[in-house]
């Protein structure tokens, strides 16, 4: 059976394991060694190489899940976008990039991009005409991030492709809100997938991880850079990673299932002036969204009510914990303002609709009605303030 044919659980579960060959285990066994045999072997494996028995096993793992011929996996989701990013561009080069977007990439493009001489244009929306608008004659990548951190933007993924396809340009997708179980970017045209593998991968908040899909010929490059740079990734991490994969379908479809009605109960409260969840029906893009994901993701922003302090309303929550990272088991809720996009200046915030009113909610697994539960007595607290 190939991996296409494959279910995702099973893929999480199988694809990318190492059989315990000496002592039966069923799980993957770990090598620590950071020193291997060079004589009469067919691979000469080294940590910084990303090809010891446990890097290139799990690498083979999130190929099978973004359904492409190979994978690199790196020490952080910065890491991982950026080794992409220095792989295709060089001095001259030129990047057009989405607007609404993770602010640590878009502090990454602007302090690091001129030291290397690469120029870019951050396109003024998520729209195609956006990103054609922007193209210039040196263009060698379009970079997206669909759904996006944290407004939820919803970006054509097919057209964004067909529109590099056409322009000769390399097409690179953050696809870290959607996780594989949501999203196959590939399937519709993009050259390059990425992720922060320390969201949904990872899944417990324990680890620190980043991933690259695409081609051998892409990989094969990216990696080129990878040797040089040294962001590889510890073989105890690597194992600890590959085993939280396998419970990825599960968590994220509960999780996704979650958000659903999660988002759907916020739109209507009182206290909730705007919500932003692609598979609301309100949503602008609902219908792009329905059509390019099998589900609407488990990631969701919210704005309260003008006299609610944010930042008081997070400090009154009892199970929902306030924390940096997503995609946890466990519900978080964060102030973008203040984290994601704290690097940004306020007018850039501004710009981009980041309002010290908006509160980013990554949903757990926890039932839904204590997810309720918390978040209305955390509102009333504040209200009688």
């Amino acid at each position: 059976m190939t991996n296409k044919k494959m279910g995702i659980n099973t893929i999480c579960t199988h694809i990318g394991e190492i059989k315990d060959e000496q002592f039966k285990g069923a799980v993957s066994p770990m090598y620590l060694s950071s020193s291997y045999e060079f004589l009469d072997v067919d691979v000469k494996r080294y940590p910084r190489y990303f090809n010891t028995p446990n890097q290139e096993y799990l690498s083979k793992k999130i190929a099978a899940l973004e359904r492409t011929e190979s994978a690199l996996i790196f020490s952080s989701g910065m890491a991982a976008i950026s080794h992409m990013f220095l792989a295709f561009l060089q001095k001259g080069d030129h990047l057009v990039v989405q607007n609404t977007l993770y602010g640590g990439t878009v502090n990454f493009i602007k302090e690091e991009f001129p030291k290397y001489g690469i120029e870019y244009t951050f396109t003024n929306g998520y729209k195609v005409e956006d990103f054609e608008a922007a193209i210039q004659p040196n263009t060698k990548l379009i970079h997206i991030e669909t759904p996006s951190n944290p407004l939820l933007t919803i970006t054509d993924i097919k057209a964004i492709s067909k529109l590099g396809k056409a322009k000769n340009i390399l097409t690179s997708i953050d696809n870290t809100f959607a996780s594989p179980v949501n999203q196959n970017p590939i399937d519709l045209g993009v050259d390059m997938v990425m992720h922060s593998a320390t969201k949904y991968f990872g899944g417990h908040s324990d680890i620190c991880a980043g991933a690259v899909a695409g081609s051998e010929e892409i990989i094969e490059r990216i990696w080129n850079v990878g040797k040089n740079l040294g962001g590889s990734l510890s073989d105890m991490t690597v194992w600890m990673l590959e085993r939280s994969m396998k419970t990825l379908g599960l968590r994220v479809k509960t999780q996704t299932k979650n958000a659903m009605k999660m988002a759907k109960w916020l739109n209507k409260h009182s206290q909730i002036s705007k919500v932003y969840y692609p598979g609301l029906k309100s949503h602008p893009e609902y219908k792009l969204a329905k059509s390019q994901m099998t589900g609407f993701g488990a990631m969701l922003s919210f704005e309260l009510k003008d006299d609610l302090d944010a930042l008081e309303f997070q400090k009154q929550l009892k199970l929902i914990k306030s924390s940096m990272s997503l995609a946890g088991v466990e519900s978080t809720m964060i102030s973008p303002h203040l984290t994601s996009h704290a690097l940004l200046t306020q007018e850039e915030r501004d710009k981009v609709g980041i309002s010290n009113q908006l509160v980013r909610f990554s949903v757990g697994i926890e039932d839904v009605k204590d997810l309720k539960s918390d978040i209305d007595q955390a509102i009333n607290k504040i209200s009688k303030k």
